[in-house]
């Protein structure tokens, strides 16, 4: 999770910086009766950028809360049932090494062939166990990022920012906080999550 958020940050900078950059060079070059600072002031003036915290969304985002706490049921179960495996191989190879010496040259062939057979069933069982759980890591990143971006979409019909972006430390270094909007994103993703639980 924390690496899509700061791919999407990266994305989000880098494009909505470039634009405002394209936006009031454009503008500066084409004035009235000003200077060419008075036109990029009026240009900055209508480029308005929000932005919210992506750790405070991820922590007080229900939805989000809850995606992680089935993902950790899921690695859970995961464990438990290789932990199974291991536990019933080691059981057959504890018999297999009673019998030792007494086992005959085609049992032992048998017991090798069948030892092999089951480290290649425990490969597999685990790659598969991994991949849906991998799988699910993913759904569960589109679907945040989808809830996410339809309702900033609703949110700015009528607040006129030209861009949204998350917060990352890494990336910007000054954020003047009248554009914070985390608080009123987080209260109406909620809202919208609850209601959607209450349909169901």
């Amino acid at each position: 999770m924390k690496y899509l958020s700061l791919v999407l940050s990266a994305v989000a900078t880098l494009i909505s910086g470039y634009l405002l950059i394209q936006h009031t060079s454009k503008n500066s070059g084409t004035t009235h009766s000003g200077t060419k600072t008075e036109a990029a002031a009026e240009a900055g003036a209508d480029f308005k950028i929000a932005y919210f915290d992506i750790d405070s969304l991820q922590n007080k985002y229900e939805y989000f809360k809850d995606a992680l706490a089935q993902l950790k049921s899921k690695e859970e179960n995961m464990n438990k049932e290789l932990s199974g495996l291991e536990r019933s191989y080691q059981k057959k190879i504890n018999e297999w090494q009673q019998k030792g010496a007494s086992m005959s040259q085609s049992e032992a062939d048998a017991v090798q062939r069948e030892y092999g057979q089951m480290q290649q069933n425990y490969q597999q069982r685990r790659l598969t166990l991994e991949q849906q759980l991998e799988n699910l890591k993913m759904d569960y990143k589109k679907n945040i990022k989808t809830k996410i971006e339809d309702y900033l979409r609703d949110f700015n019909k009528d607040r006129g920012y030209a861009y949204i972006i998350s917060y990352e430390p890494e990336l910007m270094f000054y954020r003047d906080t009248a554009y914070n909007i985390t608080e009123q994103i987080i209260q109406g993703l909620n809202a919208e999550y609850k209601k959607a639980a209450e349909k169901k």
